[in-house]
């Protein structure tokens, strides 16, 4: 991520909330007890199991400085994206929710526009972090999210569990494709039966190659950063793209995914032995492996998939928006941005209860007690801005030297900056999101043959307009770099 800043890759445990009439309900945003405003966040994954404990503690804290308490309203990996549709379209009232495409919905009039109210309420956060922050987050002129400040820059990498690499004396050294790890998940299978040897689900997105996505990996719309940079391509008639999904589909086909991989929203929690395998996102704050083993609590090892990338994808990786409906538009700028430069609000959800999950042990790093464990905190990567929390005491100097030389010398993709403007292809957008959750994943877990599905899959996009999508986001991706040249 950058600045000092942490991503943490984390995936969540269990789902919490199940989000009941959320069709026609209108009575779910902030609300008014006396001169205090309580306002409603909705956040994806799964509750801290402690999460009222956290609340309570930064609703103590926001309420002396600006008057505003929140309520955190959880709802699970697999059905946030449709949940908050459905929440957008019927116009519930809520305040402050994890961005879902982002792109596309602020350009539906579904977030607030921030421009005036982040230079007014949120300037202390806006300038102490990277401009590709807001540069990149940019739609239209206008600044529609509030950006966590991660990692500018990552990469995809296979991470694996220590304790099988070290039980099985396994050699990772040389993987760097899906393909060059089937002998090592090919052990796992046939002496862990308890064990999945790479553990994927229905979110799951192979990666395709070096790409980076106009509108987000959630549409097939990028430029090959092995390749021309000026064009824009679909990913999946790329030869690069059709290798990666065939080496998922042998994974498949030798049982080394789940065989419900396609439908499966099972949550592999990070510090147990369930899992082998996993496709995790670093950045230069993980301090390569340092942050998944410190969560995990045992040795990760991870080899990279693609090359580091300083993008627009890192820019929006994660956003909180404003609901254009909220009656508390204001009060909601303001405590994000008090949430983003108050250490003790972020390390108190980042790492837990102080003097129960760590203690401070300087003015820079922290130790970890017994009771800091998984699922009683939240992640940094989408909760707020890392650079202010405290380092873990196994950070060195040189490892913070380090990341600020990687995050000055990173690669800055050609489209950082470059925001689609959908006007005139809004429903296509829309017909081709329906195709892409058709196929997207069965795709990309390997479940079916790409050789006899990606066809299809094409055919059926042009049919929905992806071709108009193209030759319009062409036309204004040219303008764009005439205007940088």
């Amino acid at each position: 991520m950058k600045k000092g800043v942490y991503k943490f890759t984390v995936l969540a445990l269990a789902f919490l909330l199940v989000l009941t009439g959320c069709g026609n309900k209108k009575d779910g945003g902030g609300s008014k007890g006396g001169d205090v405003v309580t306002l409603q966040v909705y956040q994806i994954g799964d509750a801290p199991k402690n999460v009222q404990e956290l609340t309570d503690k930064i609703n103590s804290i926001s309420e002396k400085e600006i008057g505003v308490k929140v309520n955190f309203n959880y709802i699970g990996w697999g059905d946030y994206e449709q949940k908050m549709s459905v929440m957008v379209t019927a116009g519930d009232e809520f305040d402050v929710a994890f961005a879902n495409n982002y792109t596309v919905n602020a350009q539906k009039g579904a977030y607030a526009d921030l421009t005036d109210l982040a230079k007014t309420h949120a300037k202390e956060f806006f300038d102490s972090v990277d401009p590709i922050y807001y540069d990149g987050n940019v739609v239209n002129g206008k600044l529609y999210g509030f950006p966590v400040n991660g990692n500018t820059f990552a990469q995809q990498m296979l991470s694996f569990n220590g304790e099988f690499i070290e039980k099985h004396n396994l050699d990772i050294s040389k993987i760097n494709t899906y393909a060059d790890a089937e002998a090592v998940l090919q052990v796992i299978k046939d002496n862990e039966p308890e064990t999945v040897p790479f553990a994927i689900g229905k979110t799951f997105k192979a990666n395709l190659g070096n790409f980076d996505y106009v509108l987000g990996d959630a549409l097939p719309f990028a430029v090959n950063l092995d390749g021309d940079h000026k064009k824009i391509i679909n990913p999946f008639e790329t030869e690069q793209g059709m290798t990666r999904l065939r080496e998922m589909h042998s994974l498949y086909n030798k049982g080394l995914v789940p065989t419900d991989a396609a439908t499966n929203d099972t949550s592999y929690d990070l510090n147990n032995n369930t899992w082998f395998m996993r496709q995790e996102t670093q950045g230069p704050a993980d301090f390569g492996d340092n942050l998944l083993t410190q969560v995990a609590g045992k040795t990760i090892v991870s080899r990279p998939l693609n090359n580091a990338l300083k993008s627009t994808a890192q820019a929006q990786m994660a956003n909180f928006i404003v609901a254009q409906n909220s009656k508390h538009k204001e009060e909601s700028v303001k405590w994000l941005n008090l949430l983003n430069t108050n250490a003790e609000m972020m390390n108190t959800l980042v790492y837990g209860l102080e003097g129960t999950s760590w203690e401070k042990i300087d003015e820079g790093h922290l130790k970890f007690l017994d009771g800091y464990k998984e699922g009683y905190h939240m992640a940094a990567w989408n909760t707020g801005n890392s650079a202010i929390l405290l380092q873990p005491e196994s950070i060195t100097s040189e490892m913070i030297a380090k990341r600020e030389v990687d995050t000055k010398n990173a690669v800055v993709s050609p489209i950082v900056g470059f925001n689609f403007v959908t006007d005139d292809v809004k429903t296509e957008i829309s017909n081709v999101k329906n195709v892409v959750d058709e196929y997207y994943a069965v795709l990309h877990t390997g479940t079916v043959n790409p050789d006899d599905v990606v066809p299809q899959f094409i055919e059926k996009l042009k049919a929905a307009g992806y071709e108009k999508i193209q030759t319009e986001m062409q036309k204004q991706y040219d303008a764009f770099l005439a205007a940088k040249a």
